[in-house]
Formats: structure tokens, C-alpha cells, sequence
């Protein structure tokens, strides 16, 4: 439930559960998912995410496998920019991948096309570290799958996702 941490002019800020969520600057801080839509639209809408994963895992919003909730019967537009960095900080990927994506009435995720570009490849001599899509076994569930080889370095993988969605019918 949301509180007025001050006065409703928003003089000090608004907060959920005494978390400041807009500030006295207006910065939207401490959130977990945006999501915007237009009032004149309201079958389409844009959200951003964060996302999180180690060594060879499958990204996650959480540290209980949360993946990204797509809406049945949509097209959908997705932007990751990941980025890996072994503990060292002596390795690095950063990669961005754009897809296309549909979700049908029965929640079947299926990527129509995928363009990856490499942006910085640092990984050691040695190692292999890759990042795909991933659309899951499970019901309108997106996310991407990082795979780790030729080492027991951890790596820590971080992704900024943008989703537009476009419902169909």
C-alpha cells in the first residue's frame, strides 16, 4: 500500500512500505518493473526490467526464477543488453540482442527472429561464455540462458530488458 511520505504535493516524496519510489526530484527510484502504456492505446504497452544470473544459469527477476510474464495473443519487441563480468573483473561480455517474439493464445513463447551484436568480447583465452533467448517450456515465460565453460571462475550476468507488447486481438 502506497504512503504519503510528506504532504499529497509530493513535498518529500511518495513511498510503498517507507520506500521512497519518487523523490522530492522526481526520480522514480527503488522499482522493480515500469511499465508504460498510452491511454489512447491500450493494446500495446512497453515495460523494462533488470535481470540476473551466474555462471550458466537462465536470467531471473528474483533469486526464485521469476522469469518475464509475456501477455497471450501478442507480438512482441524485445532489447537486451546484457552484460558478464568474471570476479576478477578481468572478463568481460557485453552483448545486445534484439528479437521478435510471439506469445499465442495458449501462452507458446516462440522467437520469430533474433539479431545479436557483440559489443565488447574480453572473455580469457580459453573460456566460452554465450547468451541466448529463451523461451521457456512454461506458459508465456521469456528470458535469456547464459552458458559458462572452460572454467570455475564465477561470472555474474546482468541484463537491461525492454519489452513492447502488442496485443493482437
Amino acid at each position: 500500500m502506497a504512503i504519503t511520505k510528506k504532504t499529497y504535493n509530493s513535498v518529500g516524496g511518495f513511498s510503498v512500505n517507507e520506500t521512497t519510489v519518487i523523490n522530492e526530484l522526481r526520480d522514480i527510484k527503488n522499482i522493480n518493473t515500469l511499465e508504460i502504456q498510452n491511454s489512447n492505446f491500450l493494446d500495446s504497452s512497453k515495460k523494462n526490467y533488470i535481470l540476473k544470473g551466474t555462471n550458466t544459469s537462465i536470467l531471473a527477476l528474483d533469486n526464485t526464477n521469476t522469469l518475464i510474464n509475456l501477455t497471450s495473443n501478442t507480438i512482441n519487441f524485445i532489447t537486451g543488453h546484457i552484460i558478464a563480468v568474471n570476479e576478477t573483473g578481468g572478463g568481460h561480455l557485453s552483448v545486445k540482442i534484439e528479437s521478435t517474439v510471439t506469445c499465442d493464445s495458449a501462452g507458446d513463447v516462440q522467437v520469430l527472429s533474433e539479431l545479436k551484436t557483440i559489443i565488447k568480447d574480453s572473455v580469457p583465452l580459453g573460456e566460452t561464455w554465450s547468451i541466448s533467448s529463451y523461451d521457456s517450456a512454461t506458459a508465456n515465460k521469456f528470458s535469456y540462458s547464459a552458458v559458462r565453460g572452460g572454467t570455475v571462475v564465477a561470472i555474474k550476468w546482468v541484463a537491461s530488458v525492454e519489452v513492447v507488447s502488442v496485443l493482437w486481438s
